[in-house]
């Protein structure tokens, strides 16, 4: 079982959850970030940390984002790896308690 990252991460992309990852499995996009399914060692570390608690275990992803466990494993083949803390988004704060952002996800790769 891994973790997986939904919907709540789009346009904010707060990385404590990176800072506290031992293992590196963390990828990032334009405006979101992933967990790779088979990089996770289910620890949990990255789970309490995240400010918009958009971090789920596998099991518990919530129905209306089950969609999210496919895109964390695609998209984590294809975005660049992120194991460093950096600032998150600028709009962060005002999309931070936004609902249904699905819409708004770009599936660019981040890092630059």
């Amino acid at each position: 079982m891994a973790y997986v990252v939904a919907d709540p991460c789009i346009k904010c992309k707060y990385t404590d959850c990176v800072e506290v990852c031992p293992v590196n499995c963390f990828y990032e996009g334009a405006n979101f970030l992933v967990i790779h399914p088979d990089e996770c060692i289910d620890c949990g570390a990255c789970e309490p940390v995240c400010p918009t608690k958009a971090i789920f275990p596998e099991t518990e992803l919530p129905a209306k984002w089950k969609d999210y466990k496919a895109l964390n494993a695609d998209f984590s083949s294809k975005w660049p790896n992120i194991a460093e803390k950096k600032a998150s988004l600028p709009e962060a704060e005002e999309y931070k308690d936004k609902e249904e952002k699905r819409s708004l996800l770009n599936d660019a790769p981040g890092g630059k």
